[in-house]
């Protein structure tokens, strides 16, 4: 019941951060995906079915408080990013932070790309290398600068709540 809590805390605290504060600090008007961190990070660290569920919860809320006219592709969307970051719980390993930041910027490509082609290619804008430069790269960029300093407080976060209880701090 406290993993459950815990992950729905992160779940509300990245929202807010993310449609509050980062709305304000926008470069190029682009903001860093806190949720998409947040399922990769778990997804990683906990395995697949962790991560769906946070991909699936996370996507909810935004399609309800920001979806057009279709509910469920931000769901989608995150659960297939936590499902298949899941596989690579494999080869988690407590002292490496260079491949999730990797994970999470090959996430963030399949996400902005999947995100072009069921909001722009379906609606006939073919035009797929200004929607790379314009969108895509920078939101990778500036989502690794960010996860950066976010993997590591999930990282502590996660271990605190999977620690054995007669292991110390």
């Amino acid at each position: 019941m406290k993993k459950l809590i815990v992950y729905l805390l992160e779940i509300i605290i990245c929202f807010v951060l993310q449609s509050s504060m980062f709305h304000y600090i926008q470069l190029a008007d682009i903001m860093p995906n806190l949720l998409l961190i947040l399922v990769a990070a778990t997804a990683y660290m906990r395995g697949r079915m962790t991560g769906m569920m946070m991909g699936l919860f996370s996507g909810l809320l935004v399609d309800l408080m920001y979806g057009s006219y279709v509910i469920g592709l931000y769901a989608l969307l995150y659960l297939i990013i936590g499902y298949f970051i899941g596989f690579t719980n494999k080869v988690y390993s407590r002292d490496d932070y260079t491949l999730p930041i990797i994970i999470i910027a090959i996430s963030d490509f399949i996400y902005g790309f999947f995100y072009y082609v069921f909001e722009f290619l379906l609606r006939g804008r073919l035009n797929f290398l200004y929607y790379l430069r314009r969108f895509i790269l920078p939101e990778i960029i500036y989502t690794v600068a960010i996860s950066v300093f976010m993997y590591k407080l999930l990282h502590m976060i996660n271990h605190r709540l999977y620690r054995k209880p007669d292991e110390e701090v």
